[in-house]
C-alpha cells in the first residue's frame, strides 16, 4: 500500500509545496466565477470588468521580475511567505472592504502581487531539488495541482456564494491562503541558494533574452496565458448569457460548475500533453495545441446562436486545447534555462505570460463594449484570440529554429 513515507525526501517536499500551491490558488478565480453578480451589483461596464480581472495579471507582471529573481539570491521561503500573506489579505479585503470598481481593483492588484510571490518561487523550489525527467514530471504535477485548484475555485465560489453570499467565497480563499502560508513556513528551507558563478543584476534579463531556446518557449507561454486568461475571465459570463438566451436542459450544470468541469478536463489534458511532448516532441505538440485552440476560439462565440449545450461543449473543447501545451511550455522554459539563471528565466517566463493575461480579459471586455453581447460580439471577442495565438506560434518557431 502506498504511503507518504515511501516517498523520497525530495518527493515529499515537492508534494508539500504542491499542496500549498493548491491552497493559495483556490480563491484565485472567485471573481471570474461571480462576475455576473458584480457586473450588476457594481454597475460595471465590460471594460471595467476586464480591468478588474486583468489587474491581477498586471500587478503580477510588475512584481514577478523582482520577486522571482530574488530567489536566486535569498531563500525562496521568504518570498513565498510574502506572497501567501498578500494573497490572504487580498481575499479578506475583497470580502469585507471592497465596495466598487476602485476598491476592488486595489485588492485584485494585491492578489496579483501575492501570486507573483507564490507561483514561480514555489515552482523553483521544486525544480531546484530535481533534474531531468523527474524535474519535468514534477513541473507537470505542479501545473496540474495549480490547475485543479483554479478549476475548483469556480464551483466552490459559486456554491459558497449561493449558500452564504459572495463575501463568504472570498473569505474561504483567504483562509486557504493562510494555511498555505503555514505549510511554506514549515517545509521550505531557510538557507539561501548557492550564489551564481557570475551574478547578474537583479533586473538584468539580458542573459535570459540571449537564450533563444528559452525565449521561444516564453513566447509560446505568453500567448497561451493571453488566451487562457481571456477564457477564464469571461467563460462563466458567456455560459450564463447562453443559458439566459436559450434556457438550459435540466441535465446541464450551472455555468460555474461547467467551468470547473472544463478546468478539470484541462488538467488531465495538460498532464497528457507533457507526457506526449516527451514522446513525440514538444514543438509538434505545442503547434497542434495552438492550432486547435485558434480554431475553437473562432467557433465558440457563434455557438451562442444555437444552444446552451453547444456553447458549453465549445468552451470545454477550447479550454482543453489551451491546456494541451500548458505544462509542455513551462517545462520547455525550465529545461532551456541556464541553471544559475533559472530564477531569472522563470521570472521572465511568468512576466511575459501574465502580461498576456492582463491583455486577454481587457481585450474581450473592449470587444463586448464595442460590438455588444450578442453572438456577433462574442464571436469578435473570442475570435480575435486566434490571431494572437497563431502569431505567437510563428514567433516560437522562428526563435526555436535559430536557437
Amino acid at each position: 500500500m502506498f504511503s507518504p513515507s515511501s516517498l523520497s525526501p525530495a518527493a515529499r517536499f515537492a508534494a508539500a509545496v504542491v499542496a500549498a500551491q493548491v491552497l493559495v490558488q483556490i480563491g484565485a478565480f472567485t471573481l471570474p466565477a461571480l462576475l455576473p453578480h458584480y457586473l450588476a451589483a457594481w454597475s460595471l461596464s465590460a471594460m471595467e470588468a476586464g480591468w478588474l480581472i486583468g489587474a491581477f495579471f498586471g500587478a503580477y507582471v510588475a512584481a514577478v521580475p523582482v520577486l522571482v529573481a530574488l530567489t536566486d539570491r535569498v531563500p525562496a521561503r521568504r518570498v513565498y511567505l510574502v506572497g501567501a500573506g498578500a494573497t490572504a489579505l487580498s481575499h479578506l479585503g475583497f470580502a469585507i472592504l471592497a465596495e466598487g470598481f476602485w476598491s476592488g481593483l486595489a485588492f485584485r492588484a494585491l492578489a496579483g502581487v501575492g501570486w507573483a510571490g507564490c507561483y514561480m518561487p514555489g515552482l523553483k523550489a521544486i525544480a531546484d531539488r530535481l533534474e531531468g525527467d523527474a524535474q519535468s514530471r514534477a513541473v507537470s504535477w505542479h501545473a496540474a495541482g495549480v490547475g485543479i485548484a483554479g478549476a475548483a475555485s469556480f464551483a466552490l465560489a459559486g456554491g459558497l456564494a449561493a449558500f452564504a453570499g459572495p463575501p463568504a467565497a472570498f473569505a474561504f480563499g483567504a483562509a486557504c491562503a493562510a494555511v498555505a502560508f503555514a505549510i511554506g513556513a514549515a517545509v521550505m528551507p531557510r538557507s539561501a541558494p548557492r550564489p551564481a558563478a557570475a551574478p547578474m543584476a537583479l533586473l538584468d534579463f539580458r542573459p535570459v533574452l540571449r537564450n533563444r531556446a528559452a525565449m521561444a518557449w516564453i513566447a509560446g507561454y505568453t500567448v497561451h496565458t493571453w488566451e487562457l486568461a481571456a477564457l477564464r475571465a469571461w467563460g462563466v459570463t458567456f455560459l450564463a448569457a447562453a443559458v439566459a438566451l436559450h434556457g438550459a436542459p435540466a441535465w446541464l450544470p450551472g455555468p460555474s460548475v461547467l467551468f470547473t468541469a472544463a478546468g478539470l478536463v484541462g488538467i488531465a489534458v495538460s498532464i497528457t500533453g507533457n507526457e506526449t511532448a516527451q514522446r513525440f516532441g514538444r514543438p509538434r505538440v505545442v503547434a497542434a495545441a495552438i492550432g486547435g485552440a485558434a480554431a475553437l476560439s473562432l467557433l465558440a462565440g457563434w455557438s451562442l446562436l444555437v444552444s446552451a449545450p453547444l456553447a458549453a461543449l465549445c468552451v470545454l473543447a477550447w479550454n482543453a486545447a489551451i491546456y494541451l501545451d500548458s505544462s509542455a511550455l513551462t517545462a520547455g522554459t525550465v529545461q532551456a534555462a541556464e541553471k544559475d539563471r533559472r530564477g531569472a528565466t522563470m521570472g521572465l517566463h511568468s512576466m511575459c505570460g501574465y502580461a498576456g493575461g492582463l491583455l486577454g480579459p481587457i481585450g474581450v471586455g473592449l470587444a463586448l463594449d464595442l460590438a455588444g453581447t450578442g453572438a456577433a460580439g462574442w464571436a469578435i471577442a473570442f475570435g480575435h484570440l486566434a490571431i494572437v495565438t497563431l502569431a505567437g506560434l510563428v514567433i516560437l518557431r522562428r526563435l526555436g529554429r535559430s536557437a
